[in-house]
């Protein structure tokens, strides 16, 4: 007979997940919202674009950096306390940055934000993964919560073209302290607290420090490359830091006796083949949702509000698909479903590939709807996979290297693509005006075929693109069928510690 405490903890599980997706939610969205307010930023504050680059790329480095301190304190001094105290951080240098007044005060406040954003992710899965007991319905709740990633960025222009039209730049920044404030208060109430059974006794400090250089380092030239120059010294440097530190690395977690990234997650093949299909997904992910807004308003015409619509019909496919898949779990093996789900991905991306400037709205809304469909069916077995391959106690650990994963995956996705689409559209151009004839001496004439052959150009280079980022997801679905889990790990029970 259920205890009555355990029957309040079965009620309120719904409730914790929706808690920790309003948390989830909020920091991914101010990634994205953010993005938009830097025009009005750049005027404020008389700065130039590549200056206000750096508001974006010190978010993403101090975000990186933190994610695994985060999930080894999460473990070892309570998940609950440090998802709070992340939460209540965040609100803290929102509230600082909607009062910024110069570049350098904006930064340091973003990173403030970054810090305390970092906590989220390893926190919320963990808190998730014990909540949620019996394997299929664990699966459904990690899939709800992880589509709660794709959402934010769908709906990132969609709220923050109002905000900023209406309510000036600082608005997208001070809107996370209602709503911060009704999660802060949520998980207060509902969340349970939880720790691992294995205290850490020594934090490994140095193996942080050292990941968190190398970490830097990759994502500076990540986000940075494209105009510096793969090969510039700048990213030469950012390379060796890169390779130098990751040996560091390393080296001191093979001789700590309490790692802040257990290595031996990656002697486990299952883990490896989940984490590789997870950043092949995110790469794609990303780097389309990057490059659509861009052609939407570049080539159709659209403003920031209208492309925000287009997006839409995706969180809804997300929405969808995410408790589907879920509920696959036990009756279907996870390899088939991650395998399909990203295969239907590569086809969403494909079909972007026949985009052009006569395209109407459905050509981006069906392919956005197909892709999401794709990644949300098979988020929930991705995540749950994660959480079922390592030990209870080390789930924090292995849901922040999972955070890495899909962090630079998307940095990575949005370098390679717009260096592809950098380098397609140079060759295009020459490529047509070398087989090209202006039969004609009048300017006019000239500079129009001129400008088509360059919008020629750079339409195909779109078209590239999505044709070779299909074929990289169609590649990591064939690589999913390795992906082999016991079943008995996906259903075995999680005992709240």
């Amino acid at each position: 007979m259920s205890t009555p405490k355990k029957t309040k903890i079965d009620k309120a599980r719904w409730l914790i997940l929706f808690t920790v997706i309003i948390g989830t939610f909020l920091g991914r969205l101010d990634q994205t919202i953010v993005s938009l307010a830097l025009p009005k930023i750049i005027n404020d504050f008389g700065i130039t674009v590549s200056s206000a680059g750096w508001i974006a790329t010190a978010y993403i480095l101090a975000n990186a950096v933190f994610v695994p301190i985060w999930g080894k304190l999460g473990d070892t001094l309570g998940r609950k306390k440090i998802y709070m105290l992340g939460f209540g951080l965040f609100i803290f240098g929102s509230i600082l940055a909607g009062f910024a007044w110069n570049l350098s005060s904006m930064i340091v406040f973003r990173v403030i934000q970054a810090i305390a954003g970092s906590a989220d992710y390893p926190t919320a899965m963990a808190i998730i993964a014990i909540t949620f007991k019996e394997g299929r319905e664990r699966a459904q709740a990690l899939g709800i919560w992880s589509s709660s990633f794709a959402a934010a960025a769908v709906f990132g222009p969609l709220i923050g073209g109002p905000l900023i039209d209406n309510f000036g730049w600082r608005s997208v920044f001070l809107i996370n302290l209602p709503i911060g404030i009704i999660g802060l208060l949520m998980a207060i109430a509902y969340v349970k607290e939880s720790v691992s059974e294995k205290k850490t006794v020594v934090f490994d400090w140095w193996g942080a420090i050292a990941l968190g250089i190398a970490l830097s380092s990759l994502v500076l030239v990540l986000d940075k490359g494209l105009s510096w120059g793969w090969f510039s010294l700048n990213s030469f440097l950012a390379y060796l830091v890169t390779i130098i530190f990751t040996f560091i690395f390393i080296r001191i977690e093979n001789n700590s006796p309490e790692p802040i990234v257990d290595l031996k997650f990656f002697k486990i093949s299952a883990f490896v083949n989940t984490l590789g299909n997870n950043f092949v997904v995110f790469m794609g992910m990303m780097g389309g949702i990057f490059l659509i807004p861009i052609f939407a308003q570049t080539f159709l015409g659209y403003d920031a509000t209208q492309t925000g619509y287009l997006f839409m019909p995706m969180a809804a496919a997300l929405m969808i698909a995410a408790p589907i898949g879920g509920n696959l779990t036990g009756r279907v093996r996870p390899k088939y479903v991650i395998a399909s789900s990203t295969f239907v991905a590569g086809i969403g991306l494909f079909l972007f590939s026949y985009l052009d400037p006569r395209s109407g709205a459905l050509a981006i809304i069906l392919p956005l709807a197909v892709m999401a469909f794709g990644i949300g069916f098979g988020m929930a077995q991705r995540t749950n996979a994660i959480a079922s391959i390592v030990p209870q106690n080390e789930i924090g650990i292995a849901s922040s290297i999972l955070a890495l994963a899909r962090n630079i995956a998307g940095a990575f996705g949005i370098a390679v693509f717009g260096t592809i689409l950098q380098k397609s559209e140079e060759a295009n151009v020459l490529n047509i005006a070398k087989y090209s004839s202006i039969h004609s001496f009048d300017p006019i004439v000239y500079k129009t075929a001129t400008a088509l052959m360059i919008l020629k150009g750079q339409v195909e280079a779109y078209g590239t693109v999505f044709v070779v980022a299909s074929i990289v997801l169609f590649v990591g679905a064939v690589a999913a069928l390795w992906i082999d889990i016991p079943e008995r790990k996906l259903k075995e029970d999680i005992v709240i510690e």
